[in-house]
């Protein structure tokens, strides 16, 4: 199927791996295009070995274009995907703007791929935070159905974007030479210290990001029924989202069982072996599409409790991988105009 594509964002970090992965994949179009703010535009990405111009973002811009992958903050995403929609394109959004529309499926494809089959024309990826914690939920909800999920999260810096990126290394020279440091990405100094708020106050003492946990959760296993009680938190880490989970099921899974479900399950590694010293760490997950799991141990508070904890790149798989798995899947299913 000849198709054309266009990457919205594509000079941003998650962009930049979106056509990363567009090109390690093999994806097959028949073009492409660069688009961005009229700020990024008439800058130059490489892709496939050949510099591009980024185009400006506007309506015609759609014209004949069958797929678009969006790696924009919401109010852009907001802006442009009516205008892709309206010229028959299917949209993939990055962006939280989307993700709790009724109308608007929101996809892991390890997870709920038949979802993508009740688009409007948008197809929406979930936050990074919650996409790790459910590739690592759906083998035990469909094997005990889960029912609670206490979850707390240690998120890198990398989920604030470049700036955030840059902040962590400017802020660590700082303290490290014994000078000041005001911070602006961030609400702390980030440096040698943790943030235990990501987002703004949203429900009952909880923030934004993590009432999306709680949402989001629910929505793609199909089950509002399920509890989850997040706690997010920045740390000091570079790039990779860990998690520390702890799952509560309908009935009793033994830790063997748990193990040999998530070693059966598409898109999970297993590392579980503390004697050896072997985990999941960031440093070990940094620039890899998988799920990470280790630390599988029985819940001392509960009989049908499970703990484990789960390490996934935020930027690939929490992000850009997510979005042009989705897309190939799109393509697979012969879902766009061109394919129907």
């Amino acid at each position: 199927m000849s198709l054309r594509w266009a990457i919205v964002g594509a000079t941003g970090a998650v962009g930049q791996i979106v056509l990363a992965q567009i090109e390690q994949r093999g994806v097959e179009f028949e073009s492409i295009k660069f688009l961005a703010s009229k700020r990024s535009a008439g800058k130059q990405v490489v892709f496939r070995g050949h510099s591009h111009e980024v185009e400006t973002l506007c309506p015609e811009s759609f014209e004949g274009i069958d797929i678009v992958i969006g790696s924009t903050p919401d109010e852009v995403a907001a802006e442009f995907t009516p205008w892709a929609v309206e010229r028959g394109a299917i949209v993939i959004d990055e962006s939280g703007y989307h993700r709790m529309l009724p109308h608007v499926p929101l996809v892991i494809p390890e997870v709920n791929p038949h979802a993508i089959r009740a688009h409007s024309g948008i197809i929406a990826s979930p936050n990074c935070s919650t996409t790790q914690m459910v590739v690592a939920l759906k083998p035990l909800h469909d094997a005990a159905k889960v029912k609670r999920v206490v979850v707390s999260t240690y998120q890198a810096t990398s989920g604030a974007g470049v700036a955030g990126s840059d902040e962590l290394l400017e802020n660590t020279r700082a303290n490290l030479g014994n000078q000041s440091f005001a911070a602006k990405t961030f609400r702390h100094p980030i440096a040698f210290n943790l943030i235990p708020q990501i987002g703004s106050l949203k429900y009952e003492g909880y923030t934004s990001e993590e009432m999306k946990m709680v949402f989001e959760t629910q929505k793609i296993l199909e089950d509002d029924s399920i509890q989850v009680c997040p706690t997010c938190v920045r740390v000091p880490v570079a790039n990779c989202h860990s998690e520390s989970i702890l799952v509560e099921t309908e009935r009793p899974l033994s830790v063997n069982e748990v193990r040999e479900l998530f070693h059966a399950a598409p898109g999970i590694i297993v590392q579980d072996d503390v004697v050896a010293g072997s985990y999941p760490m960031p440093r070990n997950c940094d620039q890899r599409d998988e799920v990470f799991v280790g630390r599988i141990r029985r819940d001392l508070s509960s009989l049908n409790g499970v703990a484990f904890w789960c390490v996934s790149d935020n930027l690939r798989k929490g992000a850009a991988t997510n979005a042009v798995q989705i897309a190939q899947l799109v393509v697979a299913s012969k879902l766009t105009k061109c394919g129907s």
